[in-house]
């Protein structure tokens, strides 16, 4: 098994330049966002084709603002009406999938990979994916964080600043660091 096929499947694997295929798609997806990022705004047609490009799955209807930054673009899956102020950031060696709906203020960053906690272990390069999933009718506010392995639910509110460390139910405001749940919306 390569380091490609063990990082799609959850399994530890080596981040380095030392493998080529996953070098080689990231050097492309890097340059793809480079691209998209210098756009000139009135573009729009052109920034949708270019971003058609960079994610795995897109809705019809979307707008992502510059800058936007991500690992492989192959594993984001954005449904309709996704919405995204400046500043995101995917680092999607694991999946990252948004529902329908979904609002993102500036300065997010969704991080799939994760490190051991060993140094020992770490300093050889590992790293695990593991996967994020936004439900539909979702708002985050700015600078928010969602760690690999979280479920967001549907209609839910995740206040400015949170750290979303653990799976948050639908119909849910939450916030904080680490974010927690501060209302039920039902």
């Amino acid at each position: 098994m390569n380091e490609k096929d063990k990082m799609l499947n959850g399994m530890w694997y080596i981040a380095d330049c030392s493998d080529k295929t996953l070098f080689e798609e990231r050097i492309r997806c890097k340059t793809l966002c480079y691209e998209y990022n210098n756009l000139p705004p009135s573009k729009l047609d052109e920034r949708k084709k270019l971003m058609k490009q960079i994610l795995g799955k897109t809705g019809e209807s979307f707008l992502i603002e510059p800058s936007f930054q991500c690992d492989y673009g192959y594993n984001i899956e954005i449904g309709e009406n996704f919405y995204s102020n400046h500043n995101l950031v995917i680092l999607d060696p694991g999946k990252v999938t948004f529902g329908d709906n979904v609002f993102i203020g500036p300065n997010c960053g969704f991080y799939t990979a994760e490190h051991p906690l060993n140094y020992e272990t770490r300093n050889k390069g590992l790293e695990i994916a593991k996967p994020i999933k936004v439900g539909n009718n979702v708002w985050f506010g700015g600078n928010v964080v969602v760690l690999g392995g979280v479920s967001i639910g549907d209609n839910c509110v995740i206040g400015a600043g949170a750290v979303v460390t653990k799976d948050i139910p639908s119909d849910s405001v939450a916030a904080g660091n680490p974010c927690r749940v501060i209302k039920n919306l039902k």
